[in-house]
């Protein structure tokens, strides 16, 4: 190999710094040097402790508050698809390896491989169990995410009226 090889080079990298650093260089004067030689920059290009300077950060509405879209038919349209498709299609195919493996295991009787193809069968059965149980989790879910949403609005509302003085406003909700 050349050492224009790509490959090759990153593996000679990689056996000079397991042997000790470049350069014979260690860890704490490599990162050192690489975090003196980032603060010559002035790299400021992430930053994790503020917005930008020009407007609100991404995501966000006016005000700096983020918008919750909640769209209750898309939702009703999830859960459809997971019960009616997804669903379905998890348990057949959770049947359908139940009895191909049930023959396998007859025709295996008595030999080793029956054993181990049981145990693969109820290392299998639990999985469809436990993805059975996520789905129709997840279906449930979508469908109550309106109702649920609701009432965390209505207890909200609820709260903030025992704080605030009646408004000539109050006629209009």
């Amino acid at each position: 190999m050349t050492s224009e090889n790509p490959a090759y080079r990153m593996q000679r990298t990689f056996m000079i710094i397991s042997i000790g650093g470049r350069n014979g260089m260690g860890f704490d004067e490599e990162w050192a040097g690489l975090r003196a030689a980032a603060a010559e920059r002035g790299s400021t290009g992430m930053r994790l402790n503020g917005l930008p300077e020009e407007g609100p950060a991404p995501g966000y509405g006016p005000g700096g508050t983020s918008t919750l879209a909640s769209t209750p038919s898309e939702k009703r349209a999830a859960a459809g698809v997971i019960e009616n498709e997804l669903l379905t299609s998890t348990r057949k195919a959770g049947d359908h390896a139940d009895e191909s493996n049930g023959s396998a295991v007859t025709a295996f009787s008595g030999w080793a491989t029956a054993a181990a193809l049981k145990k693969v069968q109820t290392t299998w059965d639990g999985q469809v169990k436990t993805l059975l149980g996520r789905l129709g989790r997840e279906r449930d879910g979508l469908r109550n995410t309106a109702t649920t949403l609701r009432g965390v609005d209505i207890d909200r509302r609820d709260g903030i009226d025992t704080i605030r003085l009646p408004s000539a406003m109050d006629s209009y909700r």
